[in-house]
């Protein structure tokens, strides 16, 4: 017997205005536990699709499944494209041959492309197998270009239109074709063999007579993504060239597919997160935080903390090799971590901004001498205001306290000039190393913030003994 259903619960209102996807999720939960579906079917097909989508993705794995099934056909559809990938593959698992097909057939083809890449090799053979002959060699297709080619984010829905037609026709062809597009902000004009000649603004249609030819309308100015190319290119074409939507062709310029801005917004923000993870020594994470095992999490981490333990250990030997100035100046030893901080700041700084400025393409491999020369004027500025501030609380210190015996000033310029050393290497070093590894072909964030600390405290030991040994020498030395 169905038990008689409870009160509908009560949020409270800050918790709304908090999280309000979080009370959503509440809310359905509530609802599933009190067996009050018909309320819930109207509440689901209430909501705007991304927030139903990311309040089902909250619920526990039966209740998400049992409040998906409740969506309307075509709701369910449009959910599913917005679910995260966990809560794809465990609804495609509970849901019949005959239901998967139907999910899948409506997805858009690059959003099943992303799916089926995270699904296990079995899982993902079975759903091709499930898919119309038509779905089946368009996922396959898509699945045959590298991994994180232009190839896997583009989709093939779009409307193209050949150059004699008049613009009557084409929008006839709009009418009938259009419902299937990603997209009608721009139509395709191909021409023989599929060959992309240009790319025209669906605006530039509805402005002009509808006996105009479309090849009147054409300037065969378009800019145009290679299907082989990185997902980065697209990321800065878009940019650059300030689109909403662009075409793809091979190697022979016939027009394969499109992408879309909505898909670069992804990427970008993929290619965002791991540089900011590997400028922080950590290798790039496949998955979101609280998603990712603790072993990987170690593993991923553990890696950067074993080089940066083998790089703290030549800074123990760098203090070693100078164990005896160490012991006849003691005073040096009070001022060796401010002299190391510094010049891993102002490294950490500098790659920091390089990494950044060369995914943004800000920075080229050309501008190699330019950065040289600002970071080198920089390094030079910051490192005689940061060395004056060091001399000058070492001269506060010992007139005010009388510290750091007779030849105080010997000490405070050895501080202040080894502070510009240290501080004009980090950063040259930091903006650098960014654009050696690039150019050897590796991802300059790797050069991260903690590697580049590392490498200028060995470094900045050195400089800074060799300055003490120059100027402290017949005193202290």
């Amino acid at each position: 017997m169905i038990p008689t259903p409870s009160e509908p619960r009560d949020t409270a209102p800050e918790a709304v205005e908090q999280d309000p996807i979080g009370a959503l999720s509440a809310e359905i939960a509530g609802l599933i536990a009190d067996r009050r579906f018909d309320a819930l079917k109207r509440r689901l097909r209430s909501g705007e699709v991304a927030d139903v989508a990311e309040a089902i993705d909250r619920l526990p794995a039966e209740q998400e499944a049992v409040a998906f099934r409740l969506l309307d056909r075509e709701r369910a559809f449009e959910v599913f494209e917005h679910l995260s990938f966990d809560a794809q593959e465990h609804l495609l698992h509970t849901l019949s041959d005959a239901d998967a097909a139907a999910v899948l057939e409506e997805m858009s083809a690059d959003d099943r492309t992303a799916l089926l890449e995270e699904l296990p090799g079995k899982v993902t053979v079975r759903l091709l197998n499930l898919l119309s002959a038509e779905e089946r060699a368009v996922a396959a297709h898509l699945l045959g270009y590298p991994e994180d080619s232009i190839g896997r984010l583009m989709t093939p829905d779009y409307v193209r239109v050949k150059p004699a037609w008049t613009v009557a026709e084409a929008l006839s062809h709009v009418r009938v074709y259009g419902a299937d597009s990603e997209t009608l902000n721009v139509l395709y004009v191909t021409g023989p063999g599929g060959k992309l000649i240009d790319d025209l603004r669906i605006r530039q249609l509805l402005t002009v007579d509808p006996e105009t030819r479309i090849e009147s309308l054409m300037d065969r100015a378009f800019v145009a993504l290679n299907v082989l190319d990185d997902q980065e290119t697209a990321v800065a074409a878009f940019r650059r060239h300030d689109r909403s939507v662009l075409p793809v062709v091979d190697g022979s310029g016939v027009l394969v597919g499109i992408v879309t801005v909505d898909d670069v917004l992804d990427v970008q923000e993929e290619e965002a997160t791991e540089d900011i993870q590997m400028l922080g020594a950590v290798q790039a994470l496949d998955d979101p935080y609280l998603q990712v095992p603790v072993w990987t999490m170690v593993r991923k981490r553990g890696t950067w903390l074993v080089i940066l333990l083998f790089g703290g250990m030549l800074t123990a030997e760098a203090m070693a090799f100078y164990e005896d100035e160490l012991a006849s100046a003691v005073v040096l030893a009070i001022f060796l971590p401010l002299i190391i901080a510094s010049g891993g700041n102002s490294g950490a700084q500098a790659a920091t901004l390089i990494t950044r400025a060369l995914a943004l393409d800000e920075v080229r491999l050309g501008d190699w001498w330019r950065v040289m020369r600002r970071e080198l004027a920089s390094g030079l500025l910051l490192g005689l205001v940061l060395g004056a501030l060091g001399a000058a609380r070492i001269a506060l210190w010992a007139v005010a306290f009388d510290a750091y015996g007779p030849h105080w000033p010997l000490v405070a310029i050895t501080v202040g000039v080894s502070l510009v050393g240290v501080v004009v290497w980090g950063s040259l070093s930091g903006s650098l190393l960014p654009l050696l590894l690039k150019r050897l072909g590796a991802d300059p964030a790797t050069s991260s913030a903690p590697f580049i600390a590392t490498l200028v405290d060995v470094t900045g030991i050195i400089i800074f003994f060799t300055f003490a040994t120059l100027i402290l020498s017949g005193t202290l030395l």
